[in-house]
């Protein structure tokens, strides 16, 4: 017998399942790396977003979007990792409502060296996949992460 109940609707558990998955590697993939180099996972995206970006830096907003914290989170966390070195503000010299994070020298060594290891664990997790299906995994992803909601 089937369930006609709004709990009970396939979608609730399919989301529920990547948000577990989702969580559980965080969780493991972050304390190894908090392990490992010392850095916080959160503070590895901010560093590799900024390494891969032409010139190493975005706009505060930029930044806050693709790490997806608020504006004032990622004031609070761009603060942090200024303190340890890893990153630095810099104005933008036609707007001085813009500021950008630009990553330092240090932050490039550390992203680089936590990304070592990162990747080695990553290996370890994504093991079981073949090629074909991390294509199709990131394929999926990546129509995820271009979803959009719309209010009713």
């Amino acid at each position: 017998m089937t369930s006609s109940s709004p709990i009970d609707d396939r979608l609730i558990t399919t989301f529920g399942r990547l948000l577990e998955a989702a969580n559980r590697l965080e969780q493991q993939l972050g304390t190894a790396m908090q392990d490992n180099s010392g850095l916080p996972q959160v503070w590895f995206e901010v560093l590799i977003r900024l390494a891969r970006t032409e010139g190493g830096q975005l706009t505060m907003g930029a930044l806050a979007e693709d790490v997806v914290l608020t504006t004032s989170g990622i004031s609070r966390l761009v603060d942090r990792i200024a303190a340890a070195g890893y990153i630095e503000r810099r104005p933008c010299p036609t707007d001085r409502r813009v500021s950008y994070a630009a990553i330092t020298e240090a932050g490039r060594e550390a992203v680089e060296s936590a990304a070592i290891a990162h990747s080695d664990n990553l290996r370890k997790v994504f093991a079981t996949f073949d090629e074909r299906e991390l294509q199709l995994l990131d394929g999926l992803l990546d129509r995820l992460r271009g979803a959009h909601v719309t209010q009713a």
